[in-house]
């Protein structure tokens, strides 16, 4: 079951820092508290009592972080209602694309750009990265810990991709997941405001993709922020394979 297997990769991606909280596994990030870096996982088929769900609250809440889930509710259907109960809102509801590297398809940039796209692992090219990053997702000016991170992604064996010009200027980028048992997501796909809509996050997402053959991964899969994003990603052959759900407390 594909929800089972998002589940057990974001598992996997919150580390040895995870937290176990009842039926929940929860990603902290003590350096940064935005939200797509803290957030829990049910338990596949999880039924939350209104206590688990208080005990999960009362540990984002003990560490300034904002109770959040992000999660495939095919896989713990019970699980929403019990959030709702206790206040929680959905952030959102979002097509949960896949694709495997045989089915990427590239993805051509416009002709008249300087741009090229490769994967790197420096860390001089992984912090142009973050910068194009953060800035595409309005997150503060990237640091050091934002270069530790995709360190991270690549040292599990994930990658990180950089759309570069001839003048060496970095405008755009994008991961995919340290692989656990074959699947692996991408995430972060950006791209400096100058250079979009000219095909580079289709290229970046294709060639991410196509190159995860070589670590493993059997399936890849996201979760476009908008249409606008999901149809990039189906030009590069992702398809529909069920939803994830992204439910918070402010």
């Amino acid at each position: 079951m594909l929800g089972a297997d998002v589940h057990a990769y974001l598992r996997s991606a919150a580390g040895d820092r995870a937290v176990r909280s009842g039926p929940f596994v929860v990603r902290f990030d003590e350096h940064d508290d935005a939200l797509p870096f803290n957030y829990a996982i049910p338990d596949d088929h999880a039924a939350p009592t209104s206590g688990e769900v208080a005990a999960l609250i009362a540990a984002f809440r003990g560490r300034a972080r904002t109770p959040r889930l992000e999660y495939v509710p095919q896989a713990a259907p019970e699980v929403e209602d019990a959030l709702l109960a206790a206040g929680f809102t959905v952030e959102g509801r979002y097509p949960l694309l896949v694709c495997s590297p045989d089915e990427a398809v590239d993805a051509p940039m416009d002709v008249r750009l300087d741009v090229r796209v490769g994967l790197v692992t420096d860390d001089d090219a992984l912090l142009k990265v973050a910068r194009v990053m953060n800035e595409a997702f309005e997150a503060p000016e990237a640091t050091a810990h934002d270069v530790a991170r995709l360190r991270r992604v690549l040292d599990g064996g994930g990658l990180v991709a950089a759309a570069t010009t001839d003048a060496g200027e970095v405008v755009g980028g994008g991961q995919l997941g340290r692989p656990h048992q074959g699947v692996a997501e991408v995430a972060g796909i950006a791209v400096r405001a100058s250079h979009r809509r000219r095909g580079i996050a289709g290229a970046v997402t294709a060639l991410l993709t196509r190159s995860g053959a070589s670590a493993g991964i059997a399936t890849a899969f996201l979760t476009p922020a908008d249409d606008g994003a999901a149809r990039v990603y189906a030009r590069v052959g992702y398809h529909r394979a069920g939803e994830a759900l992204h439910v918070s407390l402010p």
